[in-house]
């Protein structure tokens, strides 16, 4: 590989590195949950204060990350996330009193939702753009896999706040990565950032197209955690299946929407399929998978596998088509947003997924499942009709 090939890379490769942290951190926060109720004395309902701290952050992310990179350069703002993640990470495994870790959190919210936007903006500018976010977003799966089994063995031998002092230290290496290999923010900063001025997210905000797509990402990643969270239970209480099954058939889902990342881009990109015409296929696939899981009782395994194979691209190929729901120049606000929004689908559709259960039973996580595939269907529909380019033009090049 050629020196000049071996530079374009490395920024990539530490994109790919970022959101398997993003994703350990993610995996690991399920496993910590019940040491730190235990630890500072709290019930459920009390600790959950920490995930909506989080998702302020997060959510503040996403509406900062355009004008963080405007101002900055790719490679101050991503350094930027990176430092915040790793101070509130460190900051976290002093085991601070229970109001001070609500904090950390926001600030580790702000931190990954910098990282994320910053990388999503940065790599949907790049050649095989489609192919490329389905692959970070893959990495994301990685992580989210490998947090759990993390978290569970090192419990097994030191306290919970051990655990984010290795999630900081492996932030270390990014801060570091993003310095050397993004030499300058003007060198990275691609024809169509936003100009200098105020009101960026406003402007972003009133398109039609902005909302639409952040509605569609709302849902999605409703739909996603949904299904993810309720699962298990769904499978013991309705299925009749044991722990052990239950928790394979799970661990299936993710495993698919990791793979469906890794697969479908590549493959689809070589048939020449354009980004709209992949995610139309997902989409359908998603209605038919949690059709199955409604209605065949016994292909739940199978379904669950495949609801998440074909969930796995819709997230990432949403980023590849998010500057043409907007001008030019609120492209990377527009992906920010859209970014940031999703995470209200992630706690509203997962909290009103156990309420509509407490009330009439876990067999309803399928027929919820349907309807909100089917609005995300409708939803993208909408949302094409808005776009200033075809998406149709160009295929999903690798």
């Amino acid at each position: 590989m050629t020196a000049p090939a071996q530079r374009a890379l490395a920024p990539i490769v530490f994109a790919y590195a970022a959101f398997v942290l993003v994703g350990l951190s993610a995996g690991v926060g399920g496993v910590l949950l019940p040491a730190q109720i235990h630890d500072y004395g709290l019930d459920k309902a009390t600790i959950g204060v920490t995930f909506f701290a989080s998702s302020a952050g997060f959510m503040l992310a996403g509406a900062t990350a355009g004008a963080l990179i405007h101002r900055l350069g790719f490679r101050l703002a991503l350094t930027l996330g990176a430092a915040a993640f790793l101070a509130a990470g460190l900051y976290t495994a002093t085991r601070p009193a229970f109001a001070a870790l609500v904090g950390a959190q926001v600030v580790v919210g702000y931190g990954t939702g910098v990282l994320e936007s910053v990388l999503n903006a940065y790599l949907v500018a790049l050649t095989g753009s489609t192919t490329l976010l389905n692959w970070l977003h893959a990495f994301f799966g990685v992580g989210a896999l490998i947090g759990p089994l993390l978290a569970t063995w090192m419990l097994g031998f030191t306290a919970w706040p051990s655990v984010w002092l290795v999630l900081a230290l492996a932030c270390v290496p990014l801060v570091a990565g993003f310095q050397l290999t993004m030499r300058s923010a003007a060198d990275h900063r691609p024809d169509g950032a936003e100009p200098p001025g105020r009101g960026l997210v406003r402007q972003a905000s009133r398109r039609p197209a902005v909302l639409l797509g952040a509605m569609f990402l709302a849902v999605y990643v409703g739909l996603e955690l949904s299904v993810g969270n309720w699962g298990f239970s769904f499978l013991v209480a309705e299925r009749g299946h044991g722990d052990l099954l239950a928790g394979y058939t799970v661990s299936g889902y993710w495993l698919g929407l990791t793979l469906g990342r890794f697969v479908l881009s590549p493959v689809t990109a070589r048939l020449g399929w354009s980004p709209n015409r992949l995610m139309t296929a997902c989409l359908a696939g998603v209605v038919l998978s949690a059709a199955l899981l409604w209605l065949a009782p016994a292909a739940a395994v199978a379904a669950l596998a495949l609801l998440g194979f074909w969930l796995g691209p819709i997230f990432p190929t949403t980023m590849v088509v998010a500057p043409l729901l907007a001008p030019a120049h609120l492209g990377h606000t527009t992906i920010g947003l859209l970014n940031g929004v999703s995470i209200v689908g992630g706690a509203l559709f997962p909290f009103l997924a156990g309420a509509i259960a407490e009330r009439s039973g876990l067999w309803t996580l399928p027929p919820l499942a349907v309807a909100l595939a089917l609005t995300q269907l409708a939803l993208w529909w909408r949302t094409t009709r808005h776009m200033h380019t075809p998406t149709d033009v160009q295929p999903a090049a690798v």
